[in-house]
């Protein structure tokens, strides 16, 4: 029945237990102390804890007091202990929770529980890009000494190798990051780190990188790496620039004797694939003209069987017309009174040492030469030995 009913609250009491007024007033507010001590009467009955009352019925023992406040203790540590064992995974993580030291399993994003201290758990972000820069001295291979800036981006991929098989595989990375490049400028040459190279530098620091990841089951993955402009030191920078400047000279060098080359070599092989040319159509020509000759003297053969005495003549004819044909020098016989006078006239030699006023001479010889001479030409062989002598 509710306090204030009619005729169930016969003592005249509030709900906290004070008296009321004749004139219906209550005593005052809520005493907090009589609140907490009917609290701690509760606590004490719950977990089996009473009073002692005197001999005046007196307030509660000490044993009751100390139950109440181990129940309150415990209720706290409880919730403290429900508050940490709940825990949250969000979608870019991925938490491994070990029991009793061991591994017991990979939980993934969700609202999850665990058990500590029997359970213990290492919650990352498994897919966020991470970053690691490297700068140092390095010696190339040609024994240069330059600085090389080197940026390495990685994330986790296996949690679980990167909680349990290394410890502190950042660490690890940093330093197989060092090994790696120290290797790889080690085997290049200087002009090649500074100028083209750096992007086959970057593609096989990444390999050599990721395959001691993987011998060291670090759980990481190296998405990219990033090399830098390389310079030399700042001590050496002055012998460097000399260096460079020589190097370019060099090439500068070398740009011009290949071009000198390009325009040489081939015109000197243009003249040698002409002069094969010329030699072979010699050849051919020469064994053309040949196998014709033979083939002309074959035919002739056969005419001058068939008429030996007018092939005879032909074939004299044809010969003197060659001969006189190429020759400069004309001889003159008699007249027709039977005078075999020969009068020689070297034209050649008055073409070649006479003047202007000769010039008609050399003519007018070359005509009469004409006239006395073509009559002889086809006389029968016997005639013109005769006058020649």
């Amino acid at each position: 029945m509710a306090w204030n009913e009619p005729g169930g609250n016969s003592n005249n009491q509030d709900p906290w237990g004070g008296k009321r007024r004749n004139n219906g007033d209550r005593k005052g507010p809520p005493d907090l102390d009589e609140a907490f001590r009917k609290l701690q009467e509760s606590l004490n009955g719950l977990f089996g804890g009473g009073k002692k009352r005197g001999d005046d019925g007196g307030g509660p023992g000490k044993s009751g007091g100390f139950g109440g406040l181990l129940g309150i203790g415990l209720v706290v540590l409880a919730a403290v202990w429900l508050y940490s064992a709940v825990y949250v995974v969000d979608e870019q993580e991925q938490a491994v929770v070990l029991r009793f030291g061991k591994y017991y399993e990979t939980v993934g994003p969700g609202l999850n529980i665990y058990f500590p201290p029997i359970d213990k758990k290492y919650l990352e972000n498994v897919t966020r890009e991470r970053a690691y820069t490297k700068q140092g001295q390095m010696l190339t291979e040609d024994e240069n000494i330059v600085e090389v800036p080197l940026t390495v981006q990685y994330k986790i991929s296996n949690l679980q190798d990167f909680v349990l098989s290394v410890d502190q595989p950042e660490i690890s990375l940093q330093q197989a990051t060092d090994s790696a490049l120290r290797h790889v400028v080690g085997s290049t040459a200087m002009d090649q780190v500074l100028t083209e190279g750096r992007e086959l530098m970057a593609s096989e620091i990444k390999e050599r990188l990721q395959r001691f990841m993987d011998t060291y089951r670090t759980g990481i993955t190296v998405t990219q790496v990033n090399v830098q402009s390389a310079a030399a030191p700042r001590e050496v920078q002055e012998a460097f620039d000399d260096v460079i400047r020589a190097r370019e000279d060099e090439q500068r060098s070398r740009n011009q004797a290949e071009t000198y080359a390009n325009g040489v070599v081939p015109e000197a092989r243009g003249q040698a694939q002409r002069i094969l040319e010329n030699a072979n159509g010699y050849r051919d020509e020469t064994v053309s003209r040949a196998k014709g000759e033979a083939d002309r003297f074959t035919k002739l053969v056969a005419e001058y069987r068939k008429a030996p005495e007018v092939t005879r003549q032909r074939l004299y004819l044809d010969t003197m017309q060659e001969v006189f044909t190429n020759t400069s020098k004309v001889l003159v016989t008699g007249n027709k009174n039977g005078q075999s006078n020969l009068l020689y006239l070297p034209l050649d030699k008055m073409i070649q040492s006479g003047s202007g006023g000769n010039a008609p001479v050399a003519g007018s010889a070359a005509a009469s030469s004409s006239t006395d001479v073509a009559p002889h030409l086809t006389d029968p062989p016997q005639t013109r030995t005769r006058e020649t002598r």
